[in-house]
């Protein structure tokens, strides 16, 4: 697979029932089916299964959560929590979609990335589970 520069893109696949507690760094998408506590960058998308699950941090270019997470997460431009997510964690995006049946709990700061970070004051907090 190329991406639009013409380099060749990496995929990553943690297997359900793989459990790596350290830090990871890629140049590509990541797909989490199995744990990971530590801290996740990627240039590209990360993809957290239904079966999986990750504690601490993860910095990409988009996310998509279907699984279990307690992450600060920083996407440069999507996020998807989907139906069967179980988000708790702070979010810092530039788009966000949550489906119905999604669980978050936490902040979540939408705009560019690229911004200084916005007053606490101004952050959304949010505990909910989005019903269908």
């Amino acid at each position: 697979m190329k991406n639009g520069n013409g380099d060749t893109v990496a995929r990553n696949i943690i297997a359900q029932g793989t459990t790596i507690q350290g830090d990871i760094i890629s140049s590509g998408d990541l797909r989490i089916e199995g744990s990971i506590n530590g801290t996740v960058k990627v240039k590209g998308k990360v993809v957290i299964g239904e079966t999986g699950s990750i504690e601490g941090q993860v910095q990409c270019q988009s996310a998509d959560i279907s699984g279990n997470a307690k992450i600060k997460l920083e996407a440069s431009e999507l996020t998807t929590l989907r139906a069967t997510s179980n988000f708790s964690g702070d979010i810092i995006t530039k788009k966000i979609s949550i489906e119905p049946g999604a669980i978050f709990s936490g902040t979540c700061q939408m705009g560019s990335t690229s911004q200084p970070a916005v007053p606490s004051h101004t952050k959304t907090d949010v505990k909910t589970k989005v019903l269908q």
